[in-house]
C-alpha cells in the first residue's frame, strides 16, 4: 500500500442560519437532551434515578476496576514513550515557524489553574488526613493508621492520585487535539483527533458521537468539581459568619446548595459570555496572586519542617513504587470484610473514582492546553504537562495537608481538623492557626480565591462545550447558548447534589467517562500512528504540515 498524503479537511456540517447558527444542530441538540434528560429524571424520579445510577456504578467498578486503571497505566507509558521517542519528540504543535504564545512561567501556571484549581483546595488538607487513617498498607496491616509509622504511606498514595495518571489523561487528550489542529489543520474538536483511524467518515455519524460523549463527560465532570466546590464554598460562608446555610453533620443543605450555585453559575455565566479575553483572563489573574498568596502561608507558618520532609520522602516513595501503584488491580474474594474485599472496596473509592474523574475532566482541559501549547515540541509538552503540576500538587499537598496532620499529631488539634467535613478542614485548620480575627480574615480570602476557582472553571467549562459543538470554532458564540450551558451546568450540580449528594455526581461522572475512556484509548492509538507515518512521509518527501492559517 503506498503512502499517502495525512487528512487535512474534515468538513463537520454545521447550521447555516437560525438559533443553532455555527453550531453542529446534531452535536449541539443531542447533547442538550442527554444533559436536559439527567437533570429532569434526576428531580422528577430521585429514588429511581438513584438506583439505576447507584447499579450502573456498581456493575462498573466491578467489572471495568481493570480497564480504568490499565487505560491510565497506557497513558502514562504513551506519554512517557512519545517524550523519548526522537521521532516524536521534536515534533511541533504547529509549522515549523510557530513559536509559544505564552512564557513557560504563564504556560505553567495556566496548565495548573485549569487542571487543578478547585479541588486543591479540597483535597490538598483532606487527602492526606484520609490516608494517614486509612490506605492500602494499613487494610493489609504494613502500617498501622493514624500513627507517625503511616505518614509516608499517607502522602505516597496521595501522589498517586495527583500525579502523573492525572497529567497523562490531560496531556494524551490535549496533545491529539493539538498535533492534529495546528500540524493537519483539522477543527479544534475531539473527532480530529482520530482522522489515522477513521479518516473522512469522521465527518458524519461516528465524529458526532465522539464529539457528544466528550460533550457529556466534559459536563459530569465539572460538576463533580464544581458539586465539590459547593460545598466548601458553603462551609466557608458559615465559618465567615453567613448561617443557615449548613445542617447539623456541617454540609451544605437545600438552602446552601441552592445559593452557592445561584451566585457561582450567575457570575461564570457572564464571565462566559465577555469571553477569554475579559472575564477569564481577569479571575485567572486574581486566583493566581491569591493561590500563592495562600501557599506561601503554609510555607512560612504551617509545619514547614514537617512538610519539606513528606515532599521529598513522598515523592522517593512514589517514584520507586510507581510500577506497582499503576499497575495493581485488587479484587473481591467473595467474603465480606475480607483483606481483599475491603482492598477493592478502597481502590474503588479512591483510585478508580480518581481515574474516572481526570478521564471526565480530560475534553475540557485537553482543549484548553491544546489551546496555549501551539508552537511547543511534543517533548516539551509532554514533560511540562506532567512534571511540573505534578510537583506543585506536591508541594500543596504536603505543606496544607502535612500541616493539618502534624497538628493533629503534634499540635494538640484533637479532632478540630480531622473531625469536620472535607471541604471545611482548610477553614478549620487555619482558624485553629491563628487568631479569631486573623483566622476569620484568613477563611475570607479562602472563599475570595475558591469563588474564582469556581467561576473560572466553570465558565471555561461552558466556552469549551460550546466550541465542540460549534465543530471546533473558536469565535464568538450565540449568547443563549453561553446561557444555556450555564443553566445547565448549575442544574446537573444542584439536581446530583439536593438529590444524593457528592455521591450521587460521583456516581454519574464515572459512567460517564467511561465512554470517553474508549475515545482516549484510541487517540493513543491515533497519535502512535501518526506519527510514525510522519516520520516515512518525511523521508518520502510528502509534506506533513498545514503551513496556512487556520
Amino acid at each position: 500500500m503506498s503512502l499517502q498524503s495525512p487528512l487535512t479537511d474534515l468538513p463537520i456540517e454545521t447550521a447555516d442560519e437560525g438559533f443553532y447558527r455555527g453550531f453542529s444542530k446534531i452535536v449541539t441538540v443531542t447533547s442538550k437532551i442527554a444533559i436536559g434528560g439527567l437533570v429532569v429524571w434526576a428531580i422528577a424520579f430521585p429514588e429511581q434515578s438513584g438506583a439505576v445510577l447507584n447499579g450502573i456504578n456498581a456493575y462498573i467498578l466491578a467489572k471495568f476496576n481493570y480497564w480504568y486503571i490499565w487505560s491510565v497505566t497506557l497513558f502514562v507509558l504513551v506519554c512517557i514513550a512519545l517524550a523519548i521517542w526522537p521521532t516524536a519528540g521534536r515534533l511541533k504543535l504547529g509549522t515549523a515557524d510557530d513559536q509559544p504564545e505564552f512564557s513557560n512561567f504563564s504556560w505553567f501556571s495556566m496548565m495548573f489553574g485549569a487542571g487543578i484549581g478547585v479541588g486543591m483546595l479540597t483535597w490538598a488538607v483532606a487527602e492526606p488526613v484520609y490516608h494517614f487513617q486509612n490506605n492500602p498498607e494499613v487494610i493489609q496491616g504494613i502500617t498501622e493508621g493514624s500513627t507517625e509509622g503511616n505518614v509516608r504511606s499517607a502522602y505516597k498514595w496521595s501522589f498517586v492520585h495527583w500525579g502523573l495518571g492525572a497529567w497523562a489523561c490531560y496531556a494524551i487528550a490535549g496533545l491529539a487535539l493539538g498535533f492534529f489542529s495546528y500540524r493537519r489543520g483539522l477543527p479544534l474538536t475531539m473527532r480530529s483527533s482520530l482522522t489515522p483511524l477513521f479518516g473522512s467518515k469522521l465527518s458524519g455519524s461516528i465524529g458526532h458521537v465522539v464529539d457528544i460523549v466528550a460533550v457529556v463527560a466534559t459536563i459530569l465532570g465539572v460538576a463533580q468539581t464544581l458539586g465539590f466546590g459547593v460545598e466548601q464554598f458553603v462551609s466557608g460562608l458559615t465559618r465567615i459568619g453567613i448561617g443557615g446555610l449548613t445542617n447539623e453533620a456541617g454540609t451544605a443543605n437545600t438552602a446552601g446548595i441552592l445559593v452557592a450555585i445561584i451566585v457561582i453559575m450567575c457570575a461564570s455565566t457572564l464571565s462566559a459570555l465577555s469571553g477569554v479575553g475579559k472575564g477569564i483572563k481577569w479571575l485567572s489573574n486574581i486566583n493566581m496572586v491569591l493561590s500563592i498568596a495562600l501557599l506561601g502561608f503554609f510555607l512560612i507558618f504551617g509545619s514547614t519542617f514537617f512538610g519539606l520532609t513528606a515532599l521529598f520522602v513522598g515523592i522517593w516513595d512514589y517514584v520507586i513504587t510507581l510500577p506497582q501503584t499503576l499497575f495493581v488491580v485488587w479484587s473481591s474474594d467473595g467474603v465480606e470484610g475480607s483483606v481483599a474485599s475491603k482492598l477493592e472496596g478502597w481502590q474503588g473509592g479512591w483510585s478508580v473514582f480518581y481515574w474516572a474523574w481526570w478521564i471526565a475532566f480530560a475534553p475540557f482541559v485537553g482543549l484548553f492546553l491544546a489551546r496555549i501549547s501551539k508552537g511547543r515540541t511534543i517533548r516539551e509538552f509532554v514533560l511540562g504537562a506532567m512534571i511540573v503540576p505534578s510537583l506543585m500538587c506536591f508541594v500543596w499537598f504536603t505543606w496544607a495537608g502535612g500541616t493539618a496532620i502534624d497538628l493533629t499529631m503534634t499540635g494538640g488539634a484533637g479532632e478540630t481538623i480531622f473531625g469536620v467535613p472535607d471541604g471545611d478542614k482548610i477553614f478549620a485548620m487555619v482558624q485553629y492557626m491563628l487568631s479569631p480575627f486573623l483566622g476569620w480574615a484568613m477563611s475570607v480570602m479562602i472563599v475570595v480565591l475558591l469563588m474564582t476557582y469556581l467561576v473560572t472553571t466553570a465558565d471555561s467549562a461552558v466556552l469549551i462545550v460550546n466550541t465542540i459543538n460549534a465543530a471546533g470554532d473558536e469565535g464568538p458564540k450565540a449568547r443563549p447558548h453561553i446561557i444555556f450551558w450555564g443553566v445547565a451546568l448549575g442544574a446537573v450540580v444542584a439536581a446530583l447534589l439536593l438529590v444524593g449528594g457528592l455521591k450521587a455526581i460521583q456516581t454519574a461522572m464515572v459512567i460517564g467517562a467511561l465512554p470517553f475512556s474508549v475515545v482516549m484509548v484510541l487517540q493513543c492509538v491515533a497519535l502512535i500512528k501518526a506519527i510514525y507515518n510522519d516520520g516515512k512521509r518525511e523521508a518520502a518527501g510528502i509534506e506533513t504540515v498545514v503551513n496556512s492559517e487556520q
